[in-house]
Order: structure tokens, then sequence, then C-alpha cells
């Protein structure tokens, strides 16, 4: 049976980075994000579904992701619906993804709102990639496009980062490369070990 280690961190802090160092270290990584991506795209499963509750948000076949948010801008009771629809093909997607590498030692589960939607209940551990808040709001205000109102916005919707800090197994630091990189081979090393909990 494989460990299965949660992976959540704040926007800008760092967790697409450690999510890459599990990779490089030959571990499994579902990506939350890019199974929903995947769903919208041209043949995939939600497509149907969304767009048969949200009719203005296809677009050649696939669902127009900024048409989706302006519709649920106009409803925001939308995001129930949308929910129901999609959460159901995520947690399918991602029970798919632990089967297929059950001989796996550690699967690497990386979802942003992991605590927020509950998720953590199903883990054997949980890391959390974490950095000063000066440095989270300069990578993030560095992304194209984005403003210090979207900024806000994303953090109002997001768990704040000590609370998230304070219910991790681990805490990634990811002001630099070395000390995150350190702090997932310190992790991997523990769960393998049979030795996960300090």
């Amino acid at each position: 049976m494989s460990f299965l280690l949660g992976l959540t961190g704040s926007i800008g802090m760092g967790k697409s980075t450690a999510a890459a160092m599990f990779r490089e270290l030959g571990h499994p990584v579902w990506d939350a994000d890019a199974t929903v991506h995947r769903l919208y795209a041209k043949g995939g499963a939600a497509v149907g579904p969304v767009a048969a509750a949200f009719p203005s948000v296809r677009r050649d076949g696939a669902i127009d992701r900024a048409a989706l948010k302006a519709a649920l801008a106009a409803d925001p009771a939308g995001f129930a619906r949308l929910e129901a629809i999609v959460h159901p093909l995520v947690a399918q997607d991602r029970a798919d993804f632990v089967a297929r590498h059950a001989d796996a030692p550690i699967v690497v589960l990386d979802i942003p709102l992991l605590f927020e939607n509950g998720s953590d209940a199903a883990m054997d551990g949980v890391a959390v990639v974490s950095a000063p808040a000066e440095v989270q709001r300069a990578r993030v205000l560095a992304r194209p496009g984005m403003t210090e109102e979207g900024f806000r916005l994303i953090l109002s919707r997001q768990m704040p980062d000590a609370d998230k800090r304070a219910r991790a197994d681990w805490i990634i630091p990811s002001d630099t490369m070395e000390s995150a990189r350190a702090a997932i081979m310190d992790i991997c090393d523990r769960i393998v070990a049979g030795k996960p909990h300090a």
C-alpha cells in the first residue's frame, strides 16, 4: 500500500516547484488542477454536464474557463451546481491514479484546497509548502495579469498559511530551492523508512 501524501500550500508558496521535486525523486504526483483542466478540455468528461448546467460556456467542444468564471460571477449559487458535477469526476480520477500506482512507496496528491475541501482526511500525511508572506506576495504579483485586488480575492478563499502550517505533518520551506529540496528528501526518507513522524 502506498503512503498517500497530501501536498498543499497557498498561492505563490511554491507548491508546483515542490511537486516537481517529488517527481524528480521518482514519486508519482497527481495534480488536482491539471485534472480539472483535462476534464474541461475537448473530449473531457465534464464538458457535457457542465455545458448542460451553464449553456454559455462551451466553446469548440471544450469548457471556456473565462466564460465559466463570468457565468459564476453572475450566478454565485452556480458554484454548488458546478462542484456537484466536477467533484465526483475529480475524486474518481484521483482514485484511479492511486490504484494505478499502488506499488509505489509514496503517492503525492497535489491539492490546492486540501484542507478547505476536507481531502486531508483521506491522506496518510500532509506536507504544506510555505514561504514568508512578503516572498509569497512578490511571487504572486509578478505573475502576468495579477493585481493586488486579485491576490486578495484568492487569499480570501484559502485557509490562512498559519492555519495550514498548524495542521501539517511537515512544512516544506520554499524561500530557497535548497531548503525545499532538503525538506522533501527528509520527508521521503522518513516515509520509506517507515518512520514518517519524528
